[in-house]
C-alpha cells in the first residue's frame, strides 16, 4: 500500500478497535451496575417523573417539521425531513405513544419498544403516502416506574444530567459521525461538514432500520434531555449543560433551551423534552 492508504486503513482499523472497545465498557458498566449492591438507590423510595415538552419553529424555517412529546409515560422527540416531514414526525410519535396505555411486560421491555418502531416505520409510509423523500428521526424514553427504556434512530439526542455532569447517552446515526468514528474527520471538521446532516438510518422508504435499544437506571435528583438538532446544532454541549442545571424547572428549561437556539440564529427547528426523576416516600 501507499503510504497514504497505509495511514487510511491504520485510522480505520484503529476506529473500529476503539468503537468495539466502548461497546465493552458500556457492557461491563451495565453488568457493573447490575451486579452490584444498592448504593444510592433506595429501596424504600418510589420513583417518579416531572416532564415538559417544546416545539418551536425557529427563525428561519417556514414550517415545523419536528414532534416532541412528555406524557406519563413515553417521551419522545422526532425531526421530520421532506415535504411530508411534519405528518411523518407526527406518525412516529403517535404509534408510540399507544404504550402510555399497553400493560408493560416485567421482562422482554427492549423487545416491545421494537415491536413499537417497527409499527411507526409503517405509519411514517402511511402519513408519506407518496413522498418517498419523507422520514423521521426517533428518539423516545420509556418509563416504566423504576426504569428508562431508550430507542434511538437519527441525529436527535438524549443526554442524561447526573450531579451536574452532562452525558450524552445517545450515538448520532449520520454520515459525519461514521466518519468520525474512524478516523477520517476531526471534531472541529465535523461542525462545517456539508453532509453533517445526512442520515444513515431513520424512519421512512426503504428496509425498516435497527434502532438502538437500551435500558437505563434512574436515580433521585437525574435530568434527562430529548432534543432535536435545531438544539445541538447551534448551542454547545457546555451551555445546555448549563441552562440544565440553572435550578430551572422542567418547564421553564424547555423554554430556555429553545431560546438559546433561537438567539443563536434558530436555523432549524427546536425541539426538547426535559424530564427530573424525583423520588417520593414508598
Amino acid at each position: 500500500l501507499e503510504p497514504t492508504a497505509a495511514a487510511r486503513e491504520i485510522r480505520a482499523f484503529w476506529a473500529r478497535v476503539e468503537a468495539e472497545t466502548a461497546v465493552r465498557r458500556d457492557l461491563a458498566a451495565f453488568l457493573v451496575d447490575h451486579l452490584s449492591p444498592p448504593s444510592r438507590k433506595d429501596t424504600t423510595t418510589m420513583l417518579e417523573l416531572r416532564y415538559a415538552a417544546r416545539s418551536d419553529r425557529g427563525r428561519v424555517r417556514t414550517a415545523n417539521q419536528d414532534t416532541a412529546y412528555a406524557g406519563t409515560r413515553l417521551l419522545a422527540v422526532a425531526d421530520g425531513y421532506g415535504p411530508s416531514g411534519a405528518p411523518a414526525s407526527s406518525a412516529a410519535v403517535a404509534a408510540l405513544r399507544s404504550l402510555e396505555t399497553a400493560e408493560l411486560p416485567a421482562g422482554g421491555l427492549l423487545n416491545l419498544l421494537e415491536d413499537a418502531v417497527q409499527g411507526a416505520t409503517r405509519a411514517v409510509r402511511d402519513a408519506a403516502g407518496d413522498d418517498e423523500d419523507a422520514g423521521t428521526t426517533l428518539t423516545a424514553l420509556l418509563w416504566t416506574g423504576s426504569q428508562l427504556a431508550l430507542v434511538h434512530i437519527g441525529d436527535s439526542r438524549a443526554y442524561l444530567l447526573r450531579d451536574g455532569e452532562l452525558f450524552l447517552i445517545t450515538h448520532d446515526h449520520t454520515v459525519v459521525q461514521e466518519m468520525l468514528d474512524e478516523g477520517r474527520l476531526t471534531a472541529e471538521e465535523a461542525t462545517t461538514h456539508p453532509q453533517r446532516s445526512l442520515l444513515l438510518k431513520a424512519l421512512g422508504g426503504g428496509a425498516p432500520p435497527v434502532p438502538d435499544l437500551r435500558l437505563h437506571d434512574p436515580l433521585p435528583g437525574d435530568r434527562y434531555l430529548l432534543c432535536s438538532d435545531g438544539l445541538t446544532g447551534v448551542v454547545p454541549e457546555e451551555r445546555i449543560r448549563a441552562l440544565l442545571t440553572g435550578g430551572q424547572g422542567p418547564d421553564d428549561c424547555v423554554r430556555a433551551l429553545t431560546e438559546a437556539a433561537n438567539d443563536a440564529g434558530g436555523p432549524d427547528n427546536i425541539s426538547c423534552v426535559v424530564a427530573d426523576v424525583r423520588g417520593t416516600p414508598a
